[in-house]
């Protein structure tokens, strides 16, 4: 059984999160969902514990028994971080390790073998934006994954690049990553 820590980001598209949940962890995988506060505004973290059966992480100071913090705990134990919706936020925070989440921290943490695969979701606008772009770039150096963005209708009316990948797709590559 392999473990995934799923971040969960502020973005409408947080609900195909929770498919993604139930697809990873039908494969047999563990998969811990680490939710943003902000993803929390789109969606209630009892879907992801309901269909992962384990506890979901909301908060940088989430703690267990024990002595060791949760988000190093996660990062010591992850085989693969997938991203799925990933912002524009996130992905900068991301590329400029600033870890004020659970979620950043557990990126920053995570033991060497671990992969990182990100899934963007956002206004085409905001992925096509310099800062995106180059923030894409850094990560993309430092051997992170991208799958998306793909083109459609998007949340904020506009057609165009920005919608997150299809979920059967990201359960595909981030099962295929994890071999």
């Amino acid at each position: 059984m392999k473990k995934i820590a799923l971040g969960v980001t502020g973005s409408i598209a947080a609900y195909k999160a929770v498919d993604v949940t139930s697809e990873l962890t039908k494969l047999g995988h563990r998969v811990t969902v680490v939710m943003t506060k902000d993803a929390q505004a789109f969606i209630p973290p009892l879907p992801f514990r309901t269909l992962s059966r384990q506890p979901v992480i909301t908060s940088l100071y989430d703690e267990e028994e024990g002595w060791k913090p949760t988000h190093i705990r996660v990062a010591d134990e992850t085989d693969l971080l997938l991203i799925a919706p990933a912002t524009a936020k996130t992905i900068a925070r991301l590329a400029h390790g600033i870890a004020d989440d659970a979620l950043i921290c557990i990126a920053l943490a995570l033991n060497v073998d671990a992969k990182i695969l990100v899934a963007p979701a956002m206004n085409g606008r905001m992925w096509h934006h310099p800062a995106t772009q180059s923030n894409v770039k850094i990560l993309v150096e430092r051997g992170v994954e991208f799958i998306g963005p793909e083109e459609g209708a998007l949340s904020c009316g506009y057609q165009g690049i920005g919608r997150l990948w299809e979920t059967s797709g990201i359960v595909e590559r981030a099962s295929g990553m994890l071999t």
